[in-house]
């Protein structure tokens, strides 16, 4: 069946009329049809300011419900959808722009100047902006043209979206999603979840990327609920809004902070029937923790940039602490040797790869990386490694590659050593994620300075400044004479895991 993802939404939105859709504690409301015709608005500004069906549109903004009401624009005028973490810097976006060549640059109104700059070295054509009231050049452009009255023809193989992830050569790779990819993904997860139009979810999520944007908004849009609109997790507004909700989806470390407050009771969530965890690992002693305190399991499931969810534990059954679940429906996982990439024994340990709808279609302009980790035969190879139990619940134990997973957000070692490695001061470093009670991992580096040179933390850090978003750069930096190698002269990174693993986490 051909899926066009909007008009997917656009069907369910005409039938939900004066619902709720999106609802902020700042007393903001978008009704499903008040959204409808102001993404039609929308549409017609992008196409005003030169957007055409297949254009990317790179979108750099803080959480509002505009930003959703832009996303819904940029798919009904068939244009690729390409949102932008509000942490990367202007080196970073630089390369984004010139690597995606979008039609359209969208940034806060308060970066007009830089993103000008920054979209003339990169030949974009056209910067516009949006901001958290309503406003922006965009919204002021939307208020007086025409509007789209229809719904640009795509298909289930059109492209919808590009999202970034970081490749651990250094150079970020674009995961190309369909209308099909994302709307097979949405379908099972409504499906799997038990969504309907008598659900108001919680969302606290950033919305530059897959758990925030394609599995919260669009799971929603689908099924007709409510969303309550918050700008960012914080603990008293989610004690607030409890009592007034059904579900809440987060990130491990929502729920080792909300279990700091003495407030979180079976008496708070009990009209709530459902919380998800997804984004990085949860563990065990946090899913029991929270399942004391409330009386609800979490459930945790498994997804990344270029597949967006693939497992999760059942709604109903067992959700089973330190487990990422069963396939979704639709979804076919394997756990492979990694070198002959032959199907493993159940038990075994290996790389999991995985098959289904929902498997993004390659890496812009990148063919080779794409052929690398999708196979012909359509798994796509995760690089995490797993095994499968005896009930076909999936494992994750390790990740074959050194990705760091720290407060949901992926951290690429090789991105961080590459600014540090460019220091005068410094011969190498090794960059690497170890145990940390709030975010699930701390980025950490151990750097090998140069003889005779005066380097020490305080100067690393202040390198980073300015290159990297926040999140990527260490929260601590260590110095030895050398780093671990093998006899290939590989570094050897778990003896560095395991030097400083009780780091954050010793009494």
């Amino acid at each position: 069946m051909n899926h066009n993802l909007f008009e997917m939404f656009a069907e369910r939105m005409r039938d939900r009329g004066e619902a709720d859709f999106i609802v902020t504690r700042q007393g903001q409301r978008y009704s499903y049809a008040e959204a409808l015709a102001s993404s039609g608005r929308l549409a017609g500004a992008l196409i005003a300011l030169g957007v055409t069906p297949g254009d990317r549109i790179a979108v750099q903004v803080d959480k509002s419900p505009e930003t959703i009401l832009l996303y819904l624009a940029c798919l009904q005028m068939g244009g690729v959808y390409l949102p932008l973490n509000t942490g990367y810097t202007a080196e970073e976006i630089g390369y984004f722009l010139g690597d995606a060549e979008p039609a359209l640059f969208i940034c806060r109104p308060e970066d007009i100047e830089a993103a000008r700059r920054i979209a003339m070295q990169s030949d974009c054509p056209n910067v516009a902006t949006l901001g958290t009231q309503a406003n922006g050049s965009l919204m002021e452009l939307a208020s007086i043209v025409e509007p789209q009255p229809a719904i640009e023809p795509r298909s289930s193989d059109d492209l919808a979206a590009i999202l970034y992830t970081s490749g651990t050569t250094g150079r970020s790779k674009g995961a190309m999603l369909t209308h099909g990819n994302l709307y097979s993904n949405a379908n099972a997860l409504v499906e799997s979840w038990r969504f309907s139009a008598s659900d108001r979810l919680i969302h606290a999520l950033p919305i530059f990327h897959t758990h925030g944007l394609f599995v919260a908004c669009n799971v929603v849009l689908l099924s007709g609920a409510s969303l309550l609109f918050l700008p960012r997790f914080d603990v008293d507004a989610i004690i607030d809004e409890l009592p007034h909700a059904t579900t809440f989806m987060g990130v491990p470390t929502f729920y080792t902070r909300l279990l700091q407050d003495e407030r979180l009771t079976p008496e708070l969530t009990r009209n709530m029937r459902l919380f998800t965890s997804g984004s990085a690992p949860l563990t065990a002693e946090t899913h029991q923790s929270f399942e004391q305190r409330t009386g609800h399991a979490i459930l945790e499931r498994y997804g990344m940039t270029e597949t967006n969810m693939n497992t999760s534990n059942p709604y109903e059954g067992a959700r089973i602490a330190g487990t990422v679940g069963l396939p979704l429906p639709g979804v076919e996982v394997r756990v492979t040797d990694r070198e002959t990439r032959e199907t493993l024994a159940q038990g075994d340990i290996g790389i999991l790869e995985v098959r289904g709808p929902n498997v993004f279609i390659g890496y812009w302009r990148m063919p080779e990386k794409t052929r690398e980790e999708l196979g012909d035969d359509g798994f796509f190879i995760t690089g995490d490694l797993a095994m499968i139990d005896e009930h076909g619940y999936v494992h994750i134990v390790g990740r074959d590659k050194d990705l760091v997973i720290s407060g949901g957000y992926n951290v690429y070692p090789k991105e961080v050593e590459q600014v540090i490695d460019e220091m005068e001061e410094v011969v190498e470093s090794a960059v690497v994620g170890v145990p940390h009670p709030d975010f699930g991992e701390g980025v950490i580096a151990v750097v090998v300075a140069r003889p005779g040179e005066a380097v020490d933390e305080a100067s690393v850090l202040q390198s980073l400044e300015g290159r990297l978003a926040r999140y990527k750069q260490p929260k601590r930096v260590f110095f030895a004479d050398s780093l671990p190698r093998n006899t290939m002269g590989k570094v050897q990174k778990n003896q560095l895991r395991q030097r400083y693993r009780d780091l954050y986490t010793s009494s």
